[in-house]
Order: C-alpha cells, then sequence, then structure tokens
C-alpha cells in the first residue's frame, strides 16, 4: 500500500496540474516556482494554461517569465506577438528568449523579422553567446544564407559543439559541401564531442560529393562516439552510402539498423538502388517495406519512377504513376510529374507529353521543360528541343543548359547556321555557359579540377598521363565526338586538345597518377554537369586500357562504365 501511495506521489509530481495545486494551497510566491510551473505546461503541450498563469503569476513578470510563455508558443505567431508584448513593458530579452524566437522566425519563414531580431542581438551583445547564435545559425542555413551563417559563427569567441553542428548542417543544406566537412574536421580536431546533428550534416555533404572515402571515416567516427545506433545517422549513412556508389556498403548499413529504421531510410536505399538503374532492387525492397507494415509515401515512389527512368524502362513508368494514385491514395507531385512527363517524351510521345505538362495540377516549372528538352535532344528533335528550350527560358532566361542542348542538337545534324545564331543569342543576352568541374577524393582529400585546369601542383605529370591514355584509347579505335563548342576551332589538333583536356578525362588521369583506387578497383568521378558525350565515348575505351571501372555521378545519375560498356547504354 505504502509502495502505490509513493507511485502515485511520482506520477502526481510529473503533472505540473498538481504542482500548480500544491503552490496554490501552500500560497508560494516564490518566482522562480511560478516560472518553472509556465515552461512545465509548455513541455507538457499545455500551452493555454502556461498563457492563463502568466497572466495570474502572484508577482510582476520577469525576463524569465516571459521567456517562458514565448518559448510555450515556440514556432508560431503567438510568441512573436508575446515578444513585442514584453518590449513594451519594458522588459529586454535573455539569450534564451532570442534563441526560441530565431527557432520561431525559422518556423514561419519570417526573414524580415529575425533580421531585426538580429539587429537587436547585437546591440544587447548577445550575438556572440553560443545560445542564441546556434539558432541564428539554423535559421540562416534555412533562408539559403551560408555566408551570413558562418559570419555569425566566426564572431563566436568560445562556440560549443551545437554551434558548430548548426554550422555544419547550415553549410550542407545549401551545398557548400567541402566547406561542411572542413567544419567537421575542425571540430574533431579542436576536442568537441560529435552530435547527431553534426555527424547526419557531415554525411550529407559527403553524399553530395559522393566521397566515399569520407562516408567511410565518418562511419567510423560513428561507431567510436556511440552514434550508430541512432535513426537519423542510419538513415544518412545509408544516403551517404547510396549517393557514392556503393550500394552494397549502405544496403549492410540498412540491414544492420532494419529493427528501428523508419520510412525516410528504406526511401533512402530505394533512393540508392534508384540512382544505379537498378529498378528490380528497388522493386523488391518496396515489396519488403509493406510486408514489414510500413506504408510507402511519395517519396518511395519518387524512388521507383527513378530508378525506371534510369533503366530506361518507360512504359512502366505510367502503371506506377496509376498505381500511386488508385492503390495508394497518393497524389502526385511536381518531381512525379517530371518524371513520368520525360519517360513519354523519351518513348516519342511529344504531343501527350506536353498535354500533360499543361494539364497537371502544378504550374509547370523549369525542370519539367528541361525534362521535355532533354527527352527532343535524346532522339535528335531539333525544332522540339528549340520549343522546349523557349519554356524553359521564359522561365530561367538565363540557363545556359537550354542553350547548349539545342546547340549539341543542331551540331548533331550540321545545321551550322541555326547554331551561331543560338551564340549569338547567348551573347546577346549575356548568358554564359556554365563551368564544368569534376573531382575525385584521395585519401579522403577531394581534388576539383575544371577544363584545362592548369593550377594543380602535379599538372605537367597528370597532362602527360592523359596524354599516355588518350593514345593507347585511339589504338583501340577511339574516334573523337566534336560538339558544337569545338565545330569552329580551325586546326583539328587543337580541336582534339581542346577535348582532351575536360574536366573529368584530368580527374580520371589524376586518379590513375595518384593510385585513388588498388588496381583493379573503381576510379569514382563526379561532375556538377551532365557528362559530354566524347568522355562517356572515351571512358569506355579507357576500362579496357585499364581493366577497371570507372564510376562517374554528373548531374542527373550515375555511369558505371566497365569493359567498354557503360550501364547507362547511352541514355542520359
Amino acid at each position: 500500500m505504502v509502495w502505490r501511495d509513493e507511485k502515485k506521489e511520482a506520477t502526481m509530481s510529473m503533472d505540473p496540474r498538481a504542482r500548480h495545486a500544491r503552490a496554490l494551497i501552500s500560497n508560494n510566491t516564490d518566482r522562480a516556482v511560478w516560472n518553472n510551473l509556465i515552461t512545465h505546461y509548455s513541455k507538457s503541450n499545455l500551452s493555454s494554461y502556461a498563457h492563463s498563469l502568466f497572466h495570474r503569476l502572484p508577482n510582476p513578470p520577469n525576463v524569465v517569465s516571459w521567456t517562458a510563455l514565448i518559448s510555450a508558443y515556440s514556432n508560431t505567431l503567438l510568441s512573436l506577438h508575446h515578444f513585442l508584448a514584453m518590449l513594451r513593458h519594458p522588459t529586454l530579452p535573455n539569450h534564451r528568449t532570442l534563441a526560441s524566437l530565431f527557432s520561431s522566425c525559422a518556423a514561419l519563414s519570417s526573414l524580415s523579422f529575425a533580421l531585426s531580431l538580429h539587429s537587436l542581438t547585437l546591440k544587447l551583445a548577445l550575438a556572440r553567446h553560443p545560445f542564441p547564435a546556434s539558432s541564428l545559425l539554423s535559421l540562416y542555413g534555412k533562408f539559403r544564407m551560408p555566408l551570413n551563417a558562418r559570419k555569425v559563427f566566426d564572431d563566436i569567441p568560445h562556440p560549443d559543439n551545437v554551434c558548430f553542428s548548426a554550422l555544419v548542417v547550415a553549410l550542407a543544406q545549401n551545398s557548400r559541401s567541402q566547406d561542411a566537412l572542413s567544419i567537421v574536421s575542425d571540430m574533431t580536431r579542436r576536442g568537441f564531442a560529435s552530435t547527431v546533428h553534426s555527424v547526419s550534416g557531415g554525411l550529407r555533404a559527403a553524399a553530395q560529393l559522393a566521397a566515399l572515402e569520407q562516408c567511410r571515416m565518418m562511419h567510423a567516427h560513428v561507431v567510436v562516439a556511440g552514434l550508430d545506433s541512432n535513426l537519423v545517422v542510419g538513415s544518412a549513412l545509408i544516403d551517404g552510402y547510396g549517393k557514392a556508389g556503393v550500394v552494397n556498403d549502405a544496403r549492410r548499413v540498412f540491414e544492420d539498423s532494419l529493427s528501428y529504421m523508419n520510412i525516410v531510410g528504406w526511401n533512402a536505399m530505394m533512393a540508392g538502388y534508384a540512382q544505379q538503374g537498378d529498378y528490380q532492387s528497388a522493386n523488391v525492397l518496396f515489396e519488403s517495406m509493406e510486408g514489414s507494415g510500413l506504408v510507402p509515401d511519395e517519396y518511395s515512389f519518387l524512388a521507383i519512377l527513378t530508378a525506371l527512368c534510369n533503366a530506361g524502362m518507360f512504359p512502366q513508368i505510367d502503371q506506377w504513376f496509376t498505381r500511386m494514385r488508385v492503390d495508394y491514395g497518393l497524389e502526385p507531385g511536381l518531381e512525379h510529374f517530371t518524371c513520368l512527363v520525360g519517360a513519354m517524351a523519351r518513348t516519342g510521345e511529344f504531343e501527350r507529353a506536353e498535354s500533360t505538362v499543361l494539364t497537371m495540377p502544378f504550374e509547370p516549372d523549369a525542370a519539367v521543360w528541361r525534362a521535355l528538352l532533354s527527352a527532343c535532344a535524346y532522339r535528335g528533335e531539333a525544332d522540339r528541343a528549340w520549343y522546349m528550350a523557349k519554356r524553359v527560358l521564359e522561365l530561367e532566361p538565363h540557363d545556359d543548359y537550354a542553350y547548349v542542348i539545342v546547340a549539341n542538337v543542331l551540331s548533331s545534324l550540321g545545321r551550322w547556321d541555326d547554331v551561331a545564331k543560338l551564340r549569338t543569342m547567348m551573347k546577346d543576352r549575356g548568358v554564359k555557359k556554365k563551368g564544368g568541374r569534376s573531382w575525385i577524393e584521395v585519401q579522403g582529400e577531394v581534388h576539383v579540377f575544371v577544363a584545362g585546369d592548369c593550377k594543380h601542383e602535379r599538372s605537367k605529370e597528370i597532362y602527360q598521363k592523359l596524354a599516355e591514355l588518350m593514345g593507347d584509347i585511339e589504338k583501340l579505335g577511339y574516334v573523337p565526338v566534336w560538339d558544337e563548342v569545338l565545330h569552329n576551332v580551325g586546326e583539328e589538333e587543337k580541336r582534339r586538345e581542346a577535348l582532351w583536356y575536360h574536366s573529368e578525362k584530368l580527374a580520371v588521369a589524376f586518379g590513375v597518377l595518384c593510385g585513388s583506387a588498388p588496381p583493379g578497383k573503381s576510379l569514382r568521378i563526379v561532375k556538377n554537369l551532365r557528362i559530354c558525350k566524347d568522355c562517356h565515348e572515351a571512358f569506355k575505351y579507357m576500362t579496357r586500357v585499364l581493366e577497371r571501372e570507372i564510376i562517374v555521378r554528373d548531374v542527373n545519375r550515375y555511369h558505371r562504365f566497365v569493359n567498354g560498356n557503360c550501364t547507362c547504354r547511352d541514355r542520359w
């Protein structure tokens, strides 16, 4: 009986209403007790009680009271209203008040209020305090302002691991992958304990770079730090290995975490297969997911549709699209429609594809028209490609991709006068072709190359190795594939050298030169644009010369070159 009474007492102490009743009975006027009650109510999702209690405090509210009330309505507009009321009293905020308010601004997408709040934080000399600074870092990350986030971080005299983690995530969110990995390294070197957010942000950055060695180092660190059983970290590891093209490693992590993995991890695993165009494995995983009791969501279907696109199984996409709607009651989003219309156009159903775009329940964005443009280019439909390019340019007038794709289609058909007009149009509109970059990872360090790059410390050796490789593949029958950019270059030797010095070829030569992978192992290259036709052709021959795989992840998909062939079957 005594045990039961003690248990009841413990249970009641967990309910803020019981604590509130005791305070009333004892006529307690200690302000700290009442402030704690407001906080307890807010943490118990009883914000209306917190609000009511705030207006019945036995003493005038202080900054702690106001902060407790603001935190009770965190991530809602009411938190900002209560803050303005606090200033009218007047009561100035402290570091905890500001941290809660920055989180609310991020949730409400209120940049203007956040900027004013940042200004106030500077005036109160609280901007360098780790507590509000970490929230401010997260806010700038969400608003796509990584340089602002970095400036905030650099002004913190004594950042803690939460600040480091917030900066890593902010940089990774905004595709500042190398910077994010550099911060992770700095954090470890300075002896700060890793957090779930620093690890998952670092893995996201490694995934963006397809940096396999970085993924493996992060994985080892995760195990040592005891974070390997965390759901968020597990999903990030699966995504990292999947985007690095090592689906077997991703699958091992997936199997090890299967007992607690949620839909996010399953989708990441399917997306890994999708990038490889491995529809069969993605489909088997989809069926297994259903068998385990999880309900597929829109990202599950996006992975399946992407797998079908990359496998060239275009007719089946229509069936899965219908299945998504009819069997699961899910309304397709813009990305799903992009897969569908791209598949229709790839099979030559241009009118149906365009009709679908014009009747879908969304305003078509540039990505949808770009998918149709790519399909038209793939099928050599120059006039249709130019029409689709105009659609793209209506939405993104300076999109160099649209001009370049149409120019390449026209050049493949020998329509050089039209190519010249297109290039003049680009010049008149101030559109410049985006510079291609390729990178390769060696011993955890990422080396970046651009076309004709001479900045690398081993440039002379790289060019010698590349010349050797190009000579070897020419003996096997390689013939250069000219594009429109090189058509007007006078001497064939100059045109040949211009093709030789593309960024992805330089990256491969460097990989061979420095032994980025043991003999017989794959060379892994990442490119920020679509791989060009000549490099695609050259890499087929290089795999025969080097007797090893070359894996290229371009902006569209993975290309795995093996024994003179590519898994994309020349569809990209």
